[in-house]
């Protein structure tokens, strides 16, 4: 586990998401060089349990899935402060979300709460994706000078 002295401690059921999966506890000062390790890697994103109840469906699913990946992916749950930081980067639409990447490279998310047959078919699609460019945050980009594109909003 990687963490800081000003990490908060975790909630029991985020203790086991750590124990079980052997998932590191991510800061936003180490993440890029975790996120670059090699193979297949699940970066979960949540929020503190005492204010979003879902954290906890979140930090109960990852250690099955995780099974159920039969160790094909590390496993790295961000504290609450570097998952609001690095959330862009990502371009998700809601919380909490799991995050897939091979060597570094962004894979695909799944975000909110899914049915478990979701969880697991997006995971097996994810695992044999190609790297790919995470979605934007929705703000459209125009090069200066340049007319914009035409748009359908």
């Amino acid at each position: 586990m990687i963490a800081t002295l000003e990490s908060p401690p975790l909630h029991p059921l985020l203790s086991r998401l750590v124990s079980e999966t052997g998932a590191a506890l991510l800061e936003v000062d180490i993440f890029d060089a975790w996120a670059r390790q090699p193979g297949a890697a699940m970066l979960v994103f949540a929020d503190d349990p005492e204010r979003f109840k879902e954290t906890l469906d979140i930090a109960v699913i990852v250690p099955e899935l995780h099974a159920a990946g039969r160790g094909q992916f590390r496993v790295g749950l961000l504290t609450p402060a570097a998952a609001k930081a690095l959330a862009p980067r990502y371009g998700f639409a809601r919380w909490p979300a799991i995050v897939m990447l091979r060597d570094g490279q962004y894979l695909g998310a799944v975000d909110g709460i899914r049915d478990w047959d979701v969880y697991v078919g997006e995971l097996d699609r994810l695992l044999a994706s190609l790297p790919s460019r995470p979605p934007g945050v929705g703000i459209p980009v125009h090069l200066a000078g340049q007319p914009a594109a035409p748009s359908c909003h």
